[in-house]
C-alpha cells in the first residue's frame, strides 16, 4: 500500500470528531473561555463545502449545519496575497500597499517584488491579542515570511522559500518542530506541472504533516488563538479543476481523476476532525477561506493587445517563442501603457514626470485612463462574443492607495480568463498558461463557518465579507476591531 492509500485509509477513520484526550486536557491554557480557533482553506468554494461534497466531509457539515455559515465576499481581486491579511487586518489591498503576490517596487522600469510580511503594516488580529496578553499560535497564513514577533508563535507561509530558513518564531520552534513532527511542508513545490498524480501525492502530503505540526503546538502549548492555512485546495482546483468539473471546457467525462477532489476533501475533513479534539466546549471554531475557484477558459495576452492597439512598443523585433515583457526591449518613448500577468491584470502607465521616460501628460492621464477602459471593456473572446470585462480605477476601489498601484486593475471574463504578460503568442487569446498548466482562476467568494459563539444565531447568512472576519474574532475575546477596520462583527450584523 502506497502513501497516498495509506492516508486515505486513514482519513476513513476520522470521519467523525472525537474528544480531547486525559494527555490533551491537561495542556495548561491561558483562558478559561473565549478561545478561538481558525482554519483556513484557501481557495475552497462554497459549492464544495456547501452543497456537493457535504456527504463526504461530516465534520465540517456538523460544524456549519449549527452554526452560522455562508458566503463568504473577497476582496477585489480575489487573490491569495494579500486576502487573507485584508481579512486578517480587516483593511483593504489599497490600504496595505499589497496589490498581488509581486508589486511594483517604486516607479522606475525595474520591475517587481515579493510581498513579504514587512509590507504590511496594518494591525493583525495577533498584534491586537498580543496587547491583550493572549496567545497566538498562527500558522502559515500568507504573507508570514519572515515570521514576525508576537506573544506565541507563528510559522512562516508558502512564500518561505526552503526548509533552510528561519521560519518560526521564537526560532527555537523550528528545531522542536523538526524533533518532534518532520519536515514542515510550505507548499506544493512546482505545482505547475501536468503530472497530476505528483500534485496530489504532494497536496496530501503537505496537509498531513500541517496537520500533524498543529496538533503538535496546540498539545505542547498554551493558545488562546489559533489559526492555520493548508494550500491543498488552492493547489488542487489550480492543478485538477478540469477533472472533476464537467463544466470546465476541457473537461472528459470518466476519467481517472474524477472524484480525486472529492477524495482529498474527505481526507481533510478527517485532519480537521482530528484538530477539532482541541476545541473544548469554550471555543469558537471558525472555518473560513480567502476566496473560491471556477473553470478557467482561457488566457488574454495583455501585453499582445497593448501592441495591437498602439500602446506597447519595442524597439526590434519579437523573438520567436514566449518571451515575459521584461526580458524585451521596450521603447518608452514611445510606450503608453504595459501590463502585468497573473489572474488578473494590472496596467501601468507611462507618465510624463512619474516614469524616468514617461510620455503620458499628467493633463491627459484620465483621459488615457478612460480610453483604456472604454476598449478593455468592449473587448471579445476568440468566439467574438462580449467578455464582460471590467477595467477599475483603484482609487474608487480602496480607501487609500499606498505603496505604488497599478493605474488600472483589470478584470477579464468575470474571472474565467486570466491576464498573460508574456508575448510571442501570436494572438491576444491563449488557451496554455505561459507560467505553467493551470485549470481554474480564483472566483469571488470563499466560505464562512462559524461554530459555538456565544449567543450566535445558527443557519445560512448572506452578506458576509471577508474583512468582517477580523472584528469577528476581536468580538469574541470582547475587544475593539483595529482603528479604520472595514469590516463588522457577524455577531452584530
Amino acid at each position: 500500500m502506497g502513501l497516498l492509500d495509506k492516508i486515505k485509509k486513514k482519513a476513513m477513520d476520522l470521519s467523525q470528531p472525537s474528544q480531547p484526550s486525559e494527555k490533551e486536557r491537561a495542556v495548561p491554557q491561558t483562558a478559561a473561555r473565549g478561545r478561538v480557533m481558525v482554519i483556513g482553506l484557501d481557495c475552497a468554494p462554497p459549492r464544495h463545502i456547501f452543497n456537493e461534497y457535504a456527504d463526504d466531509i461530516p465534520n465540517l457539515t456538523k460544524l456549519r449545519e449549527n452554526g452560522l455559515w455562508g458566503p463568504l465576499e473577497s476582496i477585489t481581486p480575489p487573490i491569495t496575497v494579500p486576502a487573507w491579511m485584508c481579512m486578517m487586518t480587516s483593511k483593504d489591498p489599497g490600504t496595505l500597499g499589497i496589490y498581488g503576490f509581486r508589486n511594483r517596487k517604486d516607479h522606475t522600469y525595474d520591475g517587481l517584488s515579493f510581498a513579504t510580511s514587512w509590507a504590511v503594516k496594518e494591525r493583525t488580529v495577533w498584534d491586537i491579542l498580543s496587547d491583550a496578553g493572549k496567545d497566538s499560535i498562527v500558522m502559515s497564513v500568507p504573507p508570514s515570511y519572515p515570521p514576525k514577533p508576537l506573544r506565541g508563535i507563528q510559522i512562516g507561509c508558502f512564500l518561505t522559500p526552503n526548509d533552510n530558513a528561519e521560519y518560526t518564531y521564537p526560532k527555537e520552534i523550528k528545531a522542536e518542530l523538526k524533533e518532534n513532527v518532520g519536515e514542515y511542508i510550505f507548499d506544493v513545490r512546482n505545482f505547475r506541472t501536468d503530472n497530476t498524480q505528483y500534485i496530489l501525492d504532494e497536496s496530501y502530503r503537505m496537509t498531513e504533516q500541517k496537520f500533524k505540526a498543529a496538533d503538535y503546538l496546540l498539545s505542547h502549548k498554551p493558545w488562546d488563538f489559533f489559526m492555520v492555512v493548508e494550500m491543498g485546495p488552492d493547489r488542487l482546483n489550480h492543478g485538477i479543476w478540469s477533472y472533476i468539473d464537467p463544466q470546465h471546457p476541457r473537461h472528459k467525462p470518466n476519467n481517472p481523476y474524477q472524484e480525486s477532489l472529492r477524495d482529498y476533501y474527505r481526507f481533510l475533513d478527517g485532519k480537521i476532525g482530528e484538530l477539532l479534539r482541541h476545541a473544548d466546549d469554550d471555543t469558537t471554531v471558525l472555518v473560513v477561506s480567502d476566496h473560491g475557484a471556477k473553470a478557467m477558459v482561457g488566457g488574454v495576452c495583455f501585453n499582445e493587445w497593448l501592441r495591437s492597439e498602439g500602446y506597447l512598443s519595442f524597439t526590434g523585433e519579437i523573438p520567436e517563442g514566449l518571451t515575459p515583457v521584461d526580458k524585451l526591449d521596450i521603447d518608452w518613448s514611445k510606450t503608453t501603457a504595459w501590463g502585468d500577468g497573473g489572474y488578473y491584470g494590472r496596467l501601468f502607465l507611462n507618465v510624463e514626470g512619474r516614469e524616468p521616460d514617461g510620455i503620458v501628460p499628467a493633463n491627459r492621464y484620465e483621459q488615457t485612463r478612460d480610453e483604456l477602459i472604454r476598449k478593455i471593456e468592449s473587448m471579445v473572446d476568440h468566439d467574438g462574443n462580449p467578455m464582460e470585462n471590467r477595467a477599475l480605477k483603484p482609487e474608487e476601489i480602496y480607501q487609500q492607495n499606498n505603496g505604488v498601484a497599478p493605474d488600472l486593475i483589470v478584470i477579464f471574463g468575470e474571472l474565467k480568463w486570466r491576464s498573460v504578460g508574456s508575448l510571442g503568442h501570436g494572438s491576444i487569446y491563449t488557451f496554455e498558461n505561459d507560467t505553467g498548466p493551470d485549470e481554474a482562476n480564483h472566483a469571488e467568494q470563499g466560505i464562512f463557518i462559524m461554530n459555538n459563539a456565544p449567543g450566535q444565531e445558527t443557519g445560512p447568512k448572506e452578506g458576509l465579507h471577508l474583512w468582517d472576519v477580523h472584528s469577528t474574532i476581536l468580538d469574541l475575546f470582547g475587544l475593539e476591531p483595529a482603528p479604520g477596520a472595514l469590516g463588522t462583527s457577524v455577531l452584530k450584523k
